[in-house]
This record gives C-alpha cells, structure tokens and sequence, in this order.
C-alpha cells in the first residue's frame, strides 16, 4: 500500500493523470500474482533444464532424490510412486544390506527404501547398521546380524520394525513372522535373538583379551528359530504398511486393480470432491483399512467404514438400516465393491454418497464384466495375431462374452463381430497380456 502511495503521488507530480496510474497499478498486480522477472525466469529455465536432462538420464537417481526429499510427505511419496512404476522403475522395501539413511539407488538400477524412513527405526541406529556394513560386508544371515551390531543402539524394538518392514527378507533360513513366534522354548525369538548377540558380543570380547583365546573359544548355539505358518498375503502387507507407512511390495487390491481401472467409474480421490458428481451414479471399490462403531445420543447405532484405494482414501457413515444392512463389511482388510449416487444431504446443504449396495470383490469380480470388445486396426489383422488370440482365448473360459471391434483406415469403417459360443474370463493376467505382450486396445462392458 506504502507502495502504491508512492508510486500515484511521484506520477501525479510528472503529470499523469490518476486514473491512468490506477490503471496502471492494477495491472502490475494481476501480472505479478503469475509472472516472474527475467533474472528469476531465467534460473527457473535452467533447473527445470537441469532437472529434466537428470530425470532422462539418470532416472533412478533422479526419482531417488524426489522420493528422498518428500520423505515425510505420504502423499507425494505415492504420488512419486506411481511415477517410478510408470517410468520402469523398481522401489524395493528397505534392506539392511542395501538401503541407507535416505531413499538410493542399488547396483540393479531399482531404487531401496531408505533405514531410517522406517517408523522405530532412529537415524542413529540406521547409521550403526550403514557403517558396520561398510566397514565389514555385507551381514550374511540374521545371527552374523547380531553378533556384529550395536545392540544399544540397535536394539529389540529396532530390529523388530526392521524385520516386519521387511529389511531382512533377503537374509536365508527366516521370514518376518518368525521374528516375533514363539519358540519350542516358550520365548519369543527376538529375545532369544538378542540374548544371543549380547552374549556373543561379550563372550568374543572377553575371548579377544585372553590369553588364550582364539576364534572358536566363544562359539554359542544359534537360538532356535521357530516353525511357524506363513502369514496371508494381508497379514505381511499390513505389517509392511504400519512400518513403512504405504504398501510397498505389493498392494492388497492388486488382484481387483482391473476392477478398480476399467468396471469402476471412480476413484477415491475423485470422491473427495464430490461438487462435480451431484446426481450421478457411482461405483467404487477399495480395502477396509479402519473401522468406528458405536451409538449416537438417542442409541440408534452407527458404523463408519473407511476405505482405500491406489488413489487414496474416503470415510463412509451408517446409520440406523444402513449400519444394520451394511455392518457385516465393517472388518478390516476386506476388499469391497460399492455402488451408490451422490446426492444432498437430509436437511443440509452439503453432498454425500448414498450407498446402495456393498459387496465382496472376491466374490463378484468374476460378475462385474459382461463383456470385453477387442479393438483390432484391420491393417494390422495378420496370421500371428490370430494363433495369439486363439491360444489366448482357447484355455481361458470364463463368464464375460467376446467381442471383437473391426477397424478400417477410414474413420467409418467400423465393424463389430461376437465370438459365438465362446465366453472367457477376464482377469488381471488377461488384461496384462493385452496390454503388455499384444499392444491390443480394449473396452469393457
């Protein structure tokens, strides 16, 4: 404001008149709320050219220190995710014998989670695992782990969050459920685990300043590792995600990700904002991450079930028929399919996605497509094609029918044809194949 009193005064005294300087003024302001002055414009150009001649030829790297430096962003770091899937590009769980502080990139070209981005995991632990692995080699197997880790610094809490985030999953003879199973012993064998290290550490130390110690005179039994069921696929992902904070190694809903893609009409994310969907229908799918029950005031009782998806997240409300129609989809970690329409609320202003039917996708998936048209250019129709489609289709019965649409050269030749009687399923693996091996568009139902 100081500004522009300036500025109207010093021109009213050179004898521009004051409506031409108000002008003026205005005008400098809508500029400046977008524009850049040259010196300014021009360091942008250069990092931009910077950063994009990086990400074309060092991509790995280059997506290392994006992911890196929106660490505690989740998300961005999903966001950045996706990019590195798109571009080919590998984002392994964290590894004690790869990973550092920070996400990095291994000798394979695929980007490590970094130690200390994981939750209970300190920096400073992290930094004890990095520096005993450099100056030593690489840790052969969970035992040679403790015997040669600072167990202060790196203690049971820490080895456990390493363990279920999946850092020693490389390592042979032991996978993360064994770290916290019982024994024969009735132990749980992270704390045989660590009982082990201290005592080899104290036994090899105390070795080192005898006499007549050597290399074997404090050898002790390895603790027992316990025999125990392999978790579900849910179970291990879960563990990763609480760690990890996302999914990493693989996603829940991988099996419905087809659904979600090409059944679905929208995403999670979209549904955030629902001032664009009022009165349309909707159908969306996710996994139950969380759930709220109880009862309101006049002990009519609620549920809220909240859902994600590879988008990200919303919270849908039951009350009174509702929470007693729907209750039974209120466990966490069930896949769900959900059809509804976005219309007002009773008695409010604002929108809200009432829920018409909710099932299990494990149980409808095969049912939601009726139909798959492949989409074949005539010009490239050959005989190769068609051995493909015969040995794609021939082994693959299913429920959805077969169509297949025709394409000339010439923007109305278009013809439709049915494959009579054969019907196939349609799966993820199919539509990976599709899309991945013969290049063949699609459209479903």
């Amino acid at each position: 404001l100081a500004l522009k009193e300036k500025f109207i005064a010093g021109g009213k005294q050179n004898g521009y008149d004051e409506n031409v300087l108000n002008k003026i003024w205005s005008d400098w302001e809508k500029f400046a709320s977008y524009a850049f002055n040259k010196s300014h414009a021009t360091c942008y150009s250069w990092v931009a050219y910077q950063t994009a001649w990086l990400k074309a030829n060092y991509p790995s790297e280059y997506m290392s220190s994006v992911l890196s430096n929106n660490l505690n962003n989740l998300t961005e770091i999903t966001k950045f995710m996706d990019e590195c899937k798109a571009m080919g590009i590998n984002v392994l769980s964290p590894d004690v014998n790869e990973s550092f502080l920070k996400f990095s990139v291994n000798k394979k070209g695929d980007i490590r989670f970094g130690l200390a981005a994981i939750k209970g995991v300190g920096q400073g632990a992290a930094q004890s695992i990095i520096d005993e692995r450099q100056t030593n080699g690489p840790f052969k197997d969970i035992f040679d782990f403790v015997e040669r880790i600072n167990l202060t610094s790196c203690n049971k809490k820490t080895i456990e969050a390493l363990a279920l985030a999946g850092a020693f999953d490389s390592m042979p003879g032991i996978s993360r459920e064994q770290f916290v199973g019982i024994n024969s012993k009735g132990e749980e064998f992270l704390d045989a685990l660590i009982r082990y290290g201290n005592k080899y550490q104290i036994d090899k130390q105390a070795s080192m300043n005898s006499l007549f110690g050597d290399d074997t005179s404090f050898q002790i039994a390895h603790p027992e590792i316990p025999k125990l069921q392999k978790w579900s696929d849910l179970e291990r992902l879960n563990k990763e995600r609480e760690y990890i904070g996302i999914y990493l190694s693989a996603h829940p809903l991988d099996d419905y990700e087809f659904i979600l893609n090409y059944v679905c009409n929208s995403d999670l994310q979209k549904l955030n904002d629902l001032s664009s969907l009022n009165g349309k229908e909707v159908q969306f799918g996710g996994i139950v991450t969380s759930v709220r029950q109880g009862q309101s005031k006049n002990n009519s009782p609620y549920t809220f079930i909240k859902l994600e998806d590879y988008t990200g997240s919303i919270e849908l409300g039951f009350f009174g028929d509702d929470c007693l129609n729907y209750g039974r989809f209120a466990r966490v970690g069930l896949s769900l399919y959900v059809t509804g329409k976005v219309q007002p609320r009773r008695f409010r202003p604002d929108l809200e996605i009432k829920v018409n039917s909710i099932s299990l996708l494990s149980e409808i998936k095969d049912k939601l497509i009726s139909k798959i048209t492949l989409q074949l250019p005539l010009n490239e129709i050959n005989e190769t094609m068609i051995t493909e489609l015969l040995t794609l289709t021939k082994n693959n019965s299913g429920d959805s029918l077969l169509y297949f649409q025709i394409k000339g050269e010439k923007t109305n030749m278009n013809i439709q044809l049915f494959s009579r009687p054969k019907r196939i399923k349609v799966n993820r693996e199919l539509i990976n194949y599709l899309k991945n091996n013969l290049a063949i568009e699609f459209k479903i139902n």
